[in-house]
């Protein structure tokens, strides 16, 4: 926080008010961490669009940042991107966290999305920082890479997080049984997967009107992930992370230097007015979740999200399957949450 020496010495309240801040902090961070000692770490596969946007680069950075501290194992990190740069960038952020041996994939229906990161970052990092996936060729088939590791992990013990397209998701349900599992689809993912978490969406008054990028670039695919997925979803819709910036306290961080999330966040946010109080956190929210819960960051609603052919959607307050994130504390307390685990530096 900057002081003011000429602005006017806080009250009393100003005190109180800060103390309670205090206390809400306090009480949303240390259950987590006498939780996180108690509990198994929740085994993620991260699936991410990695390009149009750069909160994908504070996702996967919490992502580490949660596994360093024990709360999550990454299965993999997986592309529904066919962006050129895109295995590499994902090797590129593994490396830099010392995990450069897990797994990479990358969607291969041809038609796939495929779209570069307009601030030119993802080039930035694969030309700057070490990696050894030079090219996406090099990657593992997105469907092949999630029915392996399905195939291999105890039953209801895997959590999905999308954070981009539904491609891969509406490829998955779609597989049949092969070497990895005599199981189609579907069937694989109602044994394997506990939830998928996913960043796509909107809820609230825009609702039905709002064509969220992440369903509506490949429209196809969400309508099927969403119409046949078989277990429970929790969407963190695109009102969720509009509230929540972050990236300000890295960039202004001295004592971070050679970092791929810094270089990212550092090049992207003056290229847009809007982005003057940090990059909005739709992704970073969803990881949130996904490893940590929602209980005690959000409220959820209950029912079921019904996607439209136009890339809208709508809520079945009857349903039963789904849940969609609602506020619950205040942003400030969620941007330095997500902001301190932005800044994890990897460990030796």
């Amino acid at each position: 926080m900057r002081i003011n020496p000429l602005a006017p010495k806080p009250n009393c309240m100003n005190k109180s008010i800060q103390f309670v801040l205090v206390l809400a902090v306090l009480y949303l961070l240390l259950p987590v961490a006498l939780c996180s000692q108690q509990r198994q770490p929740v085994s993620i596969i991260f699936d991410t669009d990695m390009g149009p946007d750069y909160d994908d680069i504070g996702a996967i950075a919490m992502l580490h940042a949660l596994a360093d501290s024990g709360e999550c194992t990454i299965l993999a990190t997986i592309a529904s991107n066919r962006s050129p740069y895109i295995a590499a960038v994902l090797n590129v952020m593994n490396t830099y966290f010392n995990w450069p041996g897990i797994p990479v994939g990358v969607v291969g229906n041809s038609n796939a999305v495929n779209i570069s990161a307009v601030q030119k970052w993802d080039s930035v990092l694969a030309s700057n920082y070490p990696h050894n996936m030079k090219t996406n060729r090099q990657a593992e088939n997105a469907t092949s890479l999630y029915r392996k590791l399905l195939a291999a992990a105890p039953d209801k013990s895997v959590t999905i997080v999308t954070v981009g397209f539904l491609t891969n998701m509406a490829d998955l349900l779609q597989s049949g049984p092969d070497q990895f599992s005599p199981k189609d689809g579907r069937d694989l993912i109602e044994q394997k997967v506990k939830w998928l978490v996913t960043m796509a969406g909107m809820f609230g008054k825009e609702m039905g009107a709002f064509k969220e990028f992440n369903l509506m670039k490949d429209v196809p695919a969400s309508l099927i992930t969403f119409n046949r997925w078989p277990t429970p979803i929790v969407f963190s819709g695109f009102e969720i992370g509009a509230a929540i910036f972050t990236g300000l306290p890295l960039i202004n961080n001295a004592s971070i230097n050679k970092s791929p999330v810094k270089d990212v966040f550092a090049m992207s946010i003056p290229l847009d007015p809007n982005d003057k109080n940090g990059r909005m956190s739709w992704d970073e929210t969803a990881v949130l979740v996904a490893v940590r819960g929602y209980e005690k960051y959000f409220n959820a609603v209950k029912g079921k999200m019904i996607c439209n052919a136009d890339g809208s959607n709508n809520w079945d307050p009857a349903g039963t399957r789904d849940y969609y994130l609602v506020q619950k504390i205040p942003a400030a307390i969620m941007e330095q949450i997500l902001n301190d685990l932005i800044m994890h530096q990897p460990v030796k």
